[in-house]
């Protein structure tokens, strides 16, 4: 028998994710700044893009299921970046809209992307293939 597809090395998941946890540690020392984490900075740039959206909406945008997003919206409340606003025509749907601190946030932010890019060793051009490989890859496995 031929075990090589069960070599780690071999793994198209387990590259993924090395190499995830590896990108989410180049960001840290930034995000630190801000005394936020990784997944409350991704949901930061989701508002920044767009703000004022319902909960829902927010969770499809960062593939994230509300029992991840409810108290990670929570923290960021209480921290003053955002407010949960709950729709007062139906009670079902809260939306999220940035304060004025997560507002100011964002040029503070500015620097981020081009300082974690540098990181990487990587051409824009193959920077932005690898980027729209793995939004392929997302695409086909939804």
């Amino acid at each position: 028998m031929n075990y090589e597809s069960l070599k780690l090395d071999n793994q198209l998941c387990f590259a993924l994710y090395a190499c995830a946890k590896e990108v989410t540690r180049i960001y840290k020392p930034f995000l630190d700044k801000f005394g936020i984490t990784y997944t409350q900075y991704i949901t930061l740039l989701a508002l920044w893009e767009e703000d004022n959206i319902t909960v829902k909406e927010l969770g499809k945008k960062l593939h994230l299921d509300s029992g991840t997003l409810t108290p990670l919206l929570k923290k960021l409340e209480n921290m003053e970046i955002l407010k949960r606003i709950r729709d007062t025509e139906d009670e079902r749907n809260v939306y999220v809209k940035l304060s004025e601190k997560g507002m100011k946030m964002k040029d503070e932010a500015l620097e981020i992307p081009g300082k974690v890019f540098c990181s990487t060793g990587m051409s824009m051009e193959e920077a932005l293939d690898l980027r729209e490989k793995l939004k392929l890859l997302l695409n086909n496995l939804q």
